[in-house]
């Protein structure tokens, strides 16, 4: 197994296949921006497979397609495809905002996409629209259909919840999974670049306290996906509700992934700026025990914790860039 230097086990990569997207949420990636990763530094399908592959052989035993979008790769199911295959590999997910999702779907699932997790901040178009830059909420809905007929499940709502935006919102979002079977996660906005700087932060603390008395929920201590979330679950098993607080009460001693960004950087921490760039590796013709090294090697630099709180202007780059 891969282990940090403070005995963590690595076992879940996020494996960024763009940097672009087709929205433009306001706590992602900012105005006006245009500063993409040209397409000739992309790892290829060839490249990210062999990467996944040097994982895999290390232990790592998750893999989650995101961005930017992932769904705006092309063949995006070719190369979810070849990963699923990969010996040791056990579970393939996507996060997305399902735009493009209806199209998309049964190919994914049939190439070996388990479980999707699909950003919505809201389900009403006019907050949907200011949110997202775009008036999205009709696709969304109809790439959550899709979702649900390939099989894909869970299906997970990743809902930012921010301060006196969305706010408000949130019970009826609950309600929203309760009907059709979703679990949601709330998620903190997390100072990333200009764009989280200046998002309205909320902190979940007391929002998860009253969830939990309106609904009856219990701690669940089950695992659902390897990630960050804390669980709960109501009485009866209708519904689940994850909670993802990297401000209010992060989750440091207990991380177990990296990053792989569009380029080949590994990342190996959302709010540091420790890196290594796997790409140069690759293109020099490195063999597969010294890309096993290079990567053990990385995860070397990987840093007890992150400074949101005590440093918020520290990181400039933004999500997209880091993947998702």
């Amino acid at each position: 197994m891969l282990q940090d230097r403070f005995g963590r086990s690595i076992e879940y990569l996020r494996l960024s296949v763009t940097d672009r997207c087709d929205l433009r949420c306001s706590y992602c990636i900012p105005k006006g921006f245009k500063d993409f990763e040209e397409p000739e530094n992309w790892l290829t399908f060839d490249e990210i497979e062999r990467v996944v592959a040097a994982f895999a052989s290390l232990g790592t035993r998750r893999v989650r397609l995101t961005g930017g979008e992932p769904l705006l790769r092309r063949d995006l199911p070719q190369l979810a495809g070849r990963l699923a295959a990969l010996p040791g590999l056990q579970d393939l997910s996507l996060t997305t905002n399902a735009t493009q999702l209806a199209r998309h779907a049964d190919a994914l699932s049939r190439a070996g996409v388990k479980r999707v997790n699909v950003s919505l901040d809201s389900l009403r178009r006019e907050c949907v629209n200011t949110i997202t830059g775009r008036d999205s909420l009709p696709q969304v809905m109809a790439g959550l259909e899709a979702a649900r007929a390939a099989g894909l499940s869970p299906i997970k709502i990743n809902m930012v919840a921010m301060k006196d935006v969305n706010e408000a919102d949130i019970e009826a979002m609950v309600g929203f999974c309760i009907a059709n079977g979703f679990v949601l996660r709330l998620i903190e906005a997390m100072p990333m670049g200009d764009s989280g700087r200046n998002t309205a932060y909320l902190d979940l603390q007391p929002v998860l306290e009253q969830l939990r008395q309106r609904f009856g929920l219990l701690p669940q201590s089950s695992e659902m996906g390897g990630g960050p979330a804390r669980y709960w679950r109501s009485a009866d098993g209708a519904f689940t509700l994850g909670v993802i607080t990297p401000i209010s009460q992060h989750f440091c001693a207990t991380c177990n992934r990296v990053r792989l960004s569009v380029d080949g950087t590994l990342y190996m921490c959302l709010g540091q700026e420790e890196s290594f760039e796997l790409r140069p590796l690759l293109r020099n013709g490195i063999s597969d025990e010294g890309l096993r090294a290079a990567i053990r090697q990385a995860i070397e630099l990987k840093p007890e914790r992150h400074e949101f709180r005590e440093n918020p202007g520290k990181l400039i780059r933004i999500m997209s860039m880091t993947g998702g």
